[in-house]
């Protein structure tokens, strides 16, 4: 048996290593049974490189979100005082024309 025959024997007992394009893992796989046999999960990355900056973001979340409910209060101001322009305007359109009596159809035009 020559150098390159044990080392391919050695592969084949061992299996070879693959990177998961997907995650990052390192999948071992046996050549022989076309399975993978072990799996080394990626190491985990970090949110923040310091408490600082974990700090800093966390506070930058809480303002954000306060701005976002604060404009949506001014949104609901806006919409009552925006519904009762809507209803004084219809109020007055109403007071304007004169009730006719039943509203036409379209089979009543024929």
């Amino acid at each position: 048996m020559g150098k390159s025959e044990k080392a391919h024997a050695k592969a084949k007992a061992i299996g070879f290593e693959v990177l998961c394009p997907c995650c990052s893992a390192m999948l071992r796989v046996d050549p022989v049974m076309q399975l993978v046999i072990s799996h080394t999960p990626p190491p985990e990355k970090k949110t923040f490189a310091d408490m600082d900056d974990a700090a800093r973001a966390m506070h930058e979340r809480e303002q954000r979100r306060d701005d976002v409910f604060a404009q949506s209060v001014a949104a609901q101001k806006n919409a009552a005082d925006l519904m009762d322009k809507k209803f004084a305007e219809a109020m007055r359109k109403a007071k304007e024309s004169p009730d006719t009596g039943r509203p036409l159809r379209g089979f009543d035009f024929e």
